[in-house]
């Protein structure tokens, strides 16, 4: 386990050598400081009498918080932290989220499906982060983030179901593929439209505060969407209302096409708390481990201070951004290579694992034959099962049918009649 003062360590408002005390001296570096503090209601700095512009490219960078190296060595005095139950667990779930990608992938190149999106390179941020959560905690996800469903028990049939659109499908086939959602699992409905679950998340925490609630809500995005408007309001609203929010930022290196040096030329993310007055964390998003803690003492930070937290988590999207994306227009296959080869997030975990005898190629390979077993069976299950009727479309608008709704439906009734024949109804429910 995590020790609080270790953890409190590694999050810049509590280090001793943290971000906002190695910004104060670099500002107040050769600066002639007199005892008269300014009144300004804005500030709580003190007049200077000499002109001294902040410089960022001499301030620190913040450093990136890691436990396990890419050889998969634990650091100079770490623990994981975990079980030998909850290790197994936590890359057990890695891997078979490696392997549904795969497959799903695979299946929306062959027309069976019709969009997909892989967490290549992302496991250990989505799944450590998922695991350090409690179920009471509310999720908000960008799209990136179905290991936090796997890890709150959402099946594989039910990810199925949905990217299929069948008549199981818990979305009734309205939503396009891996736009999942589960009431049961407290996790919020995914959606395309960039960086907009953010304040949604913050309206969510400051719900919770005002009820007592003791919980966190978390909201994941990437660097991309950090770049959003909905984001900036949604970070200084939680800390001036002082709400329990996890921000979680995948920094995987590109929002789709557009490369970290075209987005931003500050130090990343996770510095931009400082300007909101939020706590903040820099993590290694490939160590399972790391983003356990990190996100587990945030979480404590968050409900004992009522306050957000903000925790970059470096990694590298290996994948495509989406079925609609080829990543080699824009970067090279040896770039690529090298953070699938060499570091691996599920890989660095199996080798700790495999110097740890808690894992070994023998288990390795029967456990690789059931997870695919596993996942064929529910895409082979969603794949025949029928899609939910056309009329389906209009119910759920409204508590009672408006007279437009019920116009509309005729239409595609009497449509139907006329030239049913020219659809493969037979696929859809009645």
């Amino acid at each position: 386990m995590l020790s609080r003062g270790l953890g409190r360590r590694i999050f810049c408002s509590y280090c001793h050598q943290g971000k906002h005390e190695l910004i104060s001296r670099a500002i107040s570096t050769n600066l002639t400081r007199t005892t008269e503090k300014a009144r300004f209601p804005g500030s709580n700095s003190n007049f200077t009498n000499e002109l001294q512009f902040v410089n960022p490219m001499e301030l620190p960078s913040i450093p990136i918080y890691r436990v396990l190296d890419t050889s998969g060595n634990l650091k100079s005095g770490q623990t994981t932290g975990l079980s030998d139950e909850g290790l197994l667990s936590m890359y057990q779930k890695m891997f078979l989220l490696s392997v549904m990608d795969k497959i799903l992938l695979q299946s929306q190149r062959q027309g069976r499906i019709s969009f997909y999106m892989t967490c290549s390179g992302e496991e250990a941020a989505v799944i450590g982060s998922a695991a350090a959560l409690q179920p009471s905690d509310t999720v908000f996800t960008q799209y990136r983030e179905v290991g936090v469903f796997l890890w709150r028990g959402f099946t594989l049939p039910e990810i199925m179901h949905q990217c299929f659109s069948t008549v199981k499908d818990n979305t009734k086939g309205r939503q396009m593929p891996i736009h999942y959602s589960s009431v049961e699992h407290n996790v919020q409905c995914v959606s395309s439209t960039l960086a907009t679950q953010v304040p949604n998340a913050v309206g969510y925490a400051y719900s919770n505060k005002l009820h007592g609630k003791e919980a966190v809500t978390v909201a994941y995005f990437g660097e991309g969407a950090a770049s959003e408007g909905d984001v900036h309001a949604a970070m200084n609203m939680s800390c001036v209302l002082e709400c329990p929010t996890l921000f979680i930022c995948r920094n995987n290196g590109f929002a789709i096409s557009t490369s970290t040096v075209d987005q931003y030329a500050g130090d990343g993310i996770a510095v931009r708390a400082v300007g909101y007055g939020m706590r903040s964390v820099r993590v290694d998003g490939n160590d399972l481990f790391a983003v356990y803690n990190a996100v587990r003492e945030a979480r404590s930070i968050a409900i004992e201070n009522s306050c957000p937290v903000l925790i970059e988590l470096m990694t590298y999207r290996v994948g495509h951004h989406s079925t609609s994306d080829d990543s080699t227009a824009y970067r090279s296959i040896d770039e690529v290579n090298y953070w699938h080869k060499e570091d691996s997030p599920v890989g660095r975990v199996g080798r700790f694992l495999g110097m740890s005898e808690l894992w070994d190629d023998e288990k390795q390979k029967v456990f690789a034959k059931e997870c695919r077993r596993e996942v064929m069976s529910a895409f082979n299950e969603a794949e025949s099962t029928r899609k939910p009727s056309p009329y389906l479309m209009f119910d759920d608008v409204y508590s009672e049918p408006s007279q437009q709704l019920s116009e509309q439906r005729a239409k595609l009734a009497d449509h139907l009649a006329k030239y049913g024949e020219h659809y493969d109804l037979d696929k859809y429910d009645s």
